[in-house]
Order: C-alpha cells, then structure tokens, then sequence
C-alpha cells in the first residue's frame, strides 16, 4: 500500500470523478485508475462501485478512506513538523550542566538563545561534572557543561570560559582588609565547603596540606547558594568558582582575599558527540556556544 495510492484514491472520493481526480493529482486518468485498481488488488476486495455514473464507495472502501485521512492528514503534519523545525519554529534542545554552570553560565547562553528562538524548547539536566560525559555518550543530552575536558574519543570538547577559584568572606571578617594572605593564616578560620568532592575543594586540600595547615571544614552544604549565605552571616569562609559570587561582590555583600601560594585557575567546557547529526535547533545551540568560545579565547 503506497501514499500514492492512498491520495489517488481520496481524490477520486472527493472529486467523484476519476477525471477530475486526476486534474488534481497532475496525473492522467489512466495512471490514477491503475493505481486505484492496485489497492483494490491488495486488499482484496472492490473500493468503489463502478456501476453508476458517480464512483460510489463500498462498505470496505468507507473503511479504507476513512483511515486514508488519517494517513495523509499524518503525512501533512509531519511535513509541517518538519518545515516548523528546520524554521526553529519548534524543537528541543538538551542541556546537562552542574549546579554552579546552570545557575551562574547557562542563564546567559540561554537567553542569547532564545532571543533568536523564542520557540525551541530548551531542557536543563543538572549532574555532577564527573557524570557529565556518560551523559552525552549515551544520548541523555545534546550537550554537557563540564569542569574538566573529557578524555574519551567520542566526546569533542572546546573551552567557554575560564575561572578562578577564590577565597570569600564576609567584609567585616578580620582579614577582609588585607591585601593578601597566607594559607597558614587560615589555619585557625572555619570553612563551608560543598558536599560534593569535586577537582576544586580536592586542590584547596593538597594546598593546605603542603602547608602543614587544618583545612577546617565545620560545616558542608548542597548548594553555593547556601554556601553564600551562609559565608555572608558570617558562619565561616570558603573557596568557590569566581562566576558564582561575581554579583555579591559587585554589591559589596562580600569580599575575596588574595591567597598566596593557592591558584587554581577553572575551564568550562562545552562538549557533544563527535559526528553528531544536530538537530536544527541543537545545531543554532552549537552556534552560541563557539560564539561563547570565541568570547573566552
């Protein structure tokens, strides 16, 4: 049973006549009559009655036109999914991201997104960064945000923006007004550190430790948000990414202290399947974050 067939056939119903039939479909009588004759060789049995002027369905051929609709009614909406996606007019994308990139990088590449596909769909995945790639490779998102660059193959990977680790505290902490200070200065200071054992709170630990210092974490939280507050009620100090306090301390609501002999410097990095088919609306995606890339060069 082929769509032509099937649009024959609806055709020849509507008009009724194979004539007229034929005009609509750009084909000759003949042609829509072998392929009408066809299906009613595949299915076994008579679609129209022949007999009078007008072709008149049969009780099977009400069946198959019935279902015929259906059919070619799919077909149109389909053809029109289609269209709408390759105008952006629809779509998804997916994102997987952990919680300091989805709160603090990926409002800003979603709203340039959006800006110029107001009508994609765009769903967020939170996982830690170790995740991440598993993530991409078995398909659960288009793209993944991630701490480190992936080292499997099948992964490709480019760097959106480069961080730093600091230390924040709150501006009436004593050492607030110091131009910088040593990690055995914080020997004797309480920390409120993420419960998550990430690449960062791993090398604040070998700092301190080359240090012969206490890295003395009183307190560990889910999220940076409560780390933030926390930090700002003055209930200890801590070390996040540079993105995740940049407003507070634009406003002032906290301050960070220089640490000699602590660097760490942070890459984010964009990653998706090498040789992955994009979908229109993942394909613009990926233009947004190589415009990101370029930014961070």
């Amino acid at each position: 049973m082929e769509m032509a067939q099937l649009e024959y056939f609806s055709r020849v119903v509507q008009e009724k006549s194979f004539s007229k039939a034929a005009d609509k479909v750009f084909r000759t009588q003949p042609a829509v009559s072998i392929a009408i004759r066809r299906l009613e060789e595949e299915i076994g049995l008579p679609l129209l009655d022949r007999t009078q002027k007008t072709p008149v369905l049969t009780e099977v051929g009400q069946v198959v036109y019935d279902y015929a609709q259906r059919i070619l009614g799919l077909r149109d909406e389909v053809g029109q999914a289609i269209e709408e996606m390759q105008s952006l007019k629809r779509g998804r994308i997916r994102v997987g991201a952990n919680e300091s990139t989805s709160l603090y990088l990926l409002p800003e590449l979603i709203l340039k997104y959006r800006e110029q596909h107001p009508d994609v769909k765009v769903e967020i995945f939170r996982h830690v960064s170790s995740r991440l790639p598993r993530e991409v490779l078995e398909r659960n998102v288009d793209f993944g945000l991630m701490a480190s660059e992936p080292t499997d193959r099948d992964i490709e990977a480019f760097p959106i923006l480069k961080d730093e680790l600091i230390l924040i505290m709150n501006p009436k902490h004593a050492l607030a007004g110091r131009p910088s200070v040593k990690i055995k200065d914080l020997g004797k200071e309480s920390f409120v550190a993420h419960n998550v054992n990430s690449g960062s709170r791993v090398k604040v630990i070998e700092a301190f430790a080359r240090q012969h210092t206490p890295l003395n974490i009183s307190i560990e939280l889910a999220t940076i948000e409560t780390i933030k507050r926390f930090v700002q009620k003055r209930v200890g100090l801590a070390f996040v990414p540079r993105m995740c306090v940049r407003e507070e301390l634009e406003r002032g609501v906290l301050v960070t202290v220089p640490v000699r002999g602590l660097t760490h410097n942070r890459t984010l990095w964009a990653a998706h399947r090498r040789g992955a088919n994009f979908s229109p609306a993942a394909a613009a995606f990926l233009s947004v974050l190589h415009m990101r890339a370029e930014a961070c060069a």
